[in-house]
């Protein structure tokens, strides 16, 4: 793997590690020394308690709301720097195979002498991605997953401070103050989260795929981890459909709590691999 191209997935990895350890650290750690001494957890009982609450300490929850922003943000490299990794990795894979069979040999020693005319900048081959339909749809939809969990996250963050700053004047009936954290919670979660599922079941099924034969062992625990993330975030999705008002639900934290612990692993792995 050349020395440049790894130094940018690297880069990229550096980043998701990051995020992921605010994700996993970083927010329970505000939630329990910060959050919960301030009534947080008992606000979460009604929305009307939960925009009082949000009134009384809007700058706690802004600060709890950028971390959560911060540590997706920073994450969002992370499909595409994956997809590069499965492609590299079968480029390599299918290098060897045709150094151990003794075939193509003019072919590869051309790419060698010559790697303009088949190098992309970022030091991938013109056809890398032939043949890897699946991942490409992995890589697109984490993409536009954690977009739509950015987004929607960033979203209702403004409309419950703007709705909690407006209870004095305009609220006569609290329990309907914020009539569209529903249609947040389901565009965060539902459509998010459901993407994000397919994203991890695409991603962990074209590693399985090629197990051990192509993949060390930690790569293909990493990749049925992903298939385990898949059924989390699927049934986290299909729950916020049904109860959107409740917003986020326990299976939705666990989830996120295991992604931000997957990616982590991926920012490990990822740093820790040598130029070859």
């Amino acid at each position: 793997m050349k020395r440049t191209f790894l130094a940018k997935l690297q880069r990229n990895a550096l980043y998701c590690t990051i995020g992921a350890f605010l994700l996993l650290v970083g927010v329970p750690l505000y939630q329990f020394l910060i959050l919960v001494p301030s009534g947080y957890s008992n606000a979460l009982a009604t929305q009307s308690s939960a925009l009082l609450w949000i009134n009384a300490h809007t700058l706690l929850f802004l600060g709890y709301r950028a971390l959560l922003l911060a540590g997706f943000a920073f994450i969002i490299s992370m499909p595409f720097t994956l997809f590069r990794i499965i492609v590299a990795q079968e480029i390599l894979g299918r290098e060897a195979e045709e150094q151990e069979k003794d075939e193509n040999e003019e072919r590869v020693q051309d790419e060698v002498k010559d790697p303009s005319d088949n190098q992309l900048e970022d030091g991938m081959p013109a056809f890398a991605w032939r043949g890897k339909g699946f991942a490409v749809l992995a890589a697109w939809g984490g993409l536009f997953g954690l977009l739509c969990i950015t987004l929607g996250t960033l979203a209702s963050t403004l409309y419950l401070v703007f709705s909690a700053a407006s209870l004095p004047s305009i609220a006569t009936n609290l329990e309907n103050a914020a009539p569209s954290t529903a249609l947040f919670s389901i565009f965060t979660y539902t459509v998010g989260g459901g993407i994000l599922a397919l994203s991890c079941l695409f991603f962990g099924a074209v590693i399985a795929r090629s197990g051990l034969k192509l993949w060390p062992g930690i790569w293909v625990a990493f990749a049925y981890m992903a298939l385990a993330l898949a059924v989390l975030f699927s049934v986290s999705a299909a729950e916020v459909a049904f109860a959107p008002v409740t917003g986020q639900s326990f299976v939705t934290t666990l989830a996120i709590l295991l992604f931000s612990v997957w990616v982590l692993w991926f920012g490990v792995m990822l740093i820790g691999l040598k130029p070859e």
